[in-house]
């Protein structure tokens, strides 16, 4: 295995969460609804998932600097992110490495239509779970933030599979728990994961999958 690192986490710790008040709103119809990944999703009500997922000009720098350092990144590389939603990570890796190749792709048809159109071209419409389009060891760094833990268990082994068999390197970020505490709050925040397993639990899976690349979750303490 890779190592954990820490990128995204300051990020998600910066957002105040009520998670009684989700689990008691009508939850499982929020659920369903957050599930179709349109609109509601993205930029709808919070109850449905973000809440508003507008672009915030510096605020997924810091994650982008980091991979580019952790990875040795420059504008001769190439990178694929699986679960792009609206590409900003992918458009502030552009903006400190203007030349680099960059590709993402998404379930949400919306998320992709709303994108930043400086890279809007370089995006496409795929599930995580089914079999990309590319040769083995095609990109120096694949990512996939937020986006595997909605898959379930047969589609996380050829998600994982299909990211380790294009990239050079790879890194994965997915929700966890540590605790009880943090295994309920987790259930009552999750509108669209699927995959609710513990940090060993997890680490049994990218083993027994064969995902040898770079980790990080995230905990709802």
């Amino acid at each position: 295995m890779g190592e954990l690192l820490n990128l995204v986490t300051p990020i998600h710790e910066s957002t105040a969460r009520d998670y009684l008040q989700r689990a008691n709103d009508e939850k499982v119809r929020c659920m369903a609804k957050a599930r179709e990944y349109d609109y509601h999703y993205w930029d709808g009500d919070r109850r449905f998932g973000y809440g508003g997922y507008s672009y915030i000009p510096g605020l997924w720098q810091p994650v982008a600097q980091g991979l580019i350092d952790r990875y040795g990144l420059n504008e001769d590389s190439s990178v694929l992110d699986v679960g792009c939603g609206k590409g900003y990570l992918l458009y502030e890796i552009k903006l400190l490495l203007p030349d680099i190749h960059i590709i993402g792709f998404d379930i949400s048809k919306y998320g992709l239509s709303n994108s930043k159109k400086e890279i809007r071209e370089q995006l496409f419409n795929q599930p995580a779970e089914e079999v990309y389009p590319y040769e083995d060891d095609s990109f120096d760094l694949v990512i996939s933030i937020g986006c595997l833990h909605n898959l379930r268990i047969q589609e996380l082994e050829t998600a994982l599979g299909e990211i380790q068999r294009v990239s050079k390197r790879a890194y994965t970020l997915v929700e966890s728990y540590r605790s009880l505490s943090e295994f309920f709050n987790l259930q009552c925040w999750a509108l669209t994961a699927n995959s609710l397993f513990d940090v060993d639990e997890w680490m049994w899976i990218y083993s027994k999958f064969g995902y040898s690349g770079d980790y990080e979750f995230i905990y709802f303490t």
